[in-house]
């Protein structure tokens, strides 16, 4: 007599999104674009604000204003437009040598990395500074007690840094393979 092994039965796998094995691979691909042209419209406000601030484009900053006409960007925010708890601390930082070129960096190194995707996490992370400085200039919030735009924002750079947003629609992966990213592995 012989025996043979005995099989468990498996059942075949559900390809719901919402069963078992999670999203299908087409929400996959569908999320991973949402988030690629979520982090590009982010970049793009970055940069946005850094050519509107450089050349007084006569939007957020007034035509001959721009930095190229020898206005200062950060000078009207800090100087007339921060309230509530930390105003005095805005207000004393108009005019230090520092701050403008500092802001300006950060428009354009955060705006430049999330539009191309690379990286992430230091963008993220500057990102997310930014807005939380910015968002406490202005205390309380105007529009929600709780929370504004400032907030919302910072949480989404740290979303897009979490699931590696730049991979997709960008240069994420290219940008992690290289030797002095691999080495210190902060800069993905």
């Amino acid at each position: 007599m012989t025996t043979t092994p005995h099989r468990r039965h498996v059942p075949a796998p559900v390809m719901e999104p919402d069963g078992d094995r999670g999203p299908t691979r087409t929400t996959r691909v569908a999320a991973g674009r949402a988030l690629a042209v979520l982090r590009i419209l982010y970049g793009l406000t970055f940069l946005w604000a850094f050519v509107d601030k450089v050349f007084g484009l006569g939007y957020a900053t007034k035509s001959g204003k721009g930095w190229i006409d020898g206005g200062d960007p950060t000078a009207g925010f800090l100087g007339k437009g921060a309230s509530g708890p930390f105003e005095s601390f805005y207000h004393s930082l108009v005019g230090d040598f520092w701050v403008t070129p500092l802001f300006m960096i950060g428009l354009a190194g955060i705006g430049l990395a999330l539009t191309l995707g690379i990286g992430m996490r230091i963008a993220a992370v500057a990102g997310t500074i930014l807005y939380l400085l910015m968002w406490s200039a202005v205390l309380p919030p105007e529009n929600n007690p709780v929370l504004d735009d400032h907030i919302v924002g910072a949480v989404t750079l740290i979303v897009l840094a979490l699931v590696a947003a730049g991979n997709v629609w960008g240069l994420g992966q290219w940008w992690s393979r290289l030797s002095i990213v691999n080495r210190y592995p902060w800069l993905r």
